[in-house]
């Protein structure tokens, strides 16, 4: 069964977290297939019946992307709000993601202290990441734990990037079941 993991990242190229994430995504073509939305859709012109049809036909999706003032980045929530469309994945005849896996793979640029309770955040990333637990069971789609790595702006080292790439993989696969 493979992963269908949408890379919505607006400057990938700068990016050594997301960036070290593909590089090891791509090591297994046979598992997983990587769809980056800003590289398809510069112009944010979304083909939503392709979106769909691409969505339909895998039963575990990542959205890997950084989080960006505590939410998605702007195509990842048009593409969200466009292809995840009434009568295609809620209400009448809306039922194409119903038991789908669907997970968030983020690149989260403060300290991990900062998200916990008491933190300089002073929320979780439970709690920011609450409209896609909501919309996920929305649809009827069941909603992974989040994957994360922390200190993504600055202060992950290398050899942490590369063992966040190593333990990327595993919650793909862990969860691919």
């Amino acid at each position: 069964m493979k992963t269908l993991v949408i890379l919505a990242h607006p400057n990938l190229e700068v990016s050594r977290v997301n960036q070290r994430w593909k590089e090891e995504l791509l090591q297994y073509p046979n598992d997983i297939t990587i769809h980056e939305i800003y590289k398809e859709y510069p112009n944010w012109n979304i083909d939503v019946p392709r979106e769909q049809n691409l969505v339909e036909a895998y039963h575990h999706v990542i959205l890997q992307f950084p989080l960006y003032w505590y939410s998605y980045p702007p195509l990842l929530k048009k593409w969200f709000d466009d292809v995840f469309a009434y009568g295609w994945a809620y209400g009448t005849n809306g039922d194409k993601l119903i038991g789908k896996k669907l997970g968030l793979a983020m690149s989260i640029g403060d300290k991990k202290e900062n998200y916990l309770p008491g933190g300089s955040v002073s929320f979780t990333v439970d709690e920011v990441i609450t409209p896609f637990k909501a919309s996920t069971g929305h649809v009827g789609a069941v909603a992974l734990p989040y994957f994360a790595v922390f200190g993504a702006s600055f202060q992950a080292s290398d050899e942490e990037i590369n063992q966040s790439a190593k333990e990327y993989i595993n919650y793909i696969f862990k969860h691919q079941q």
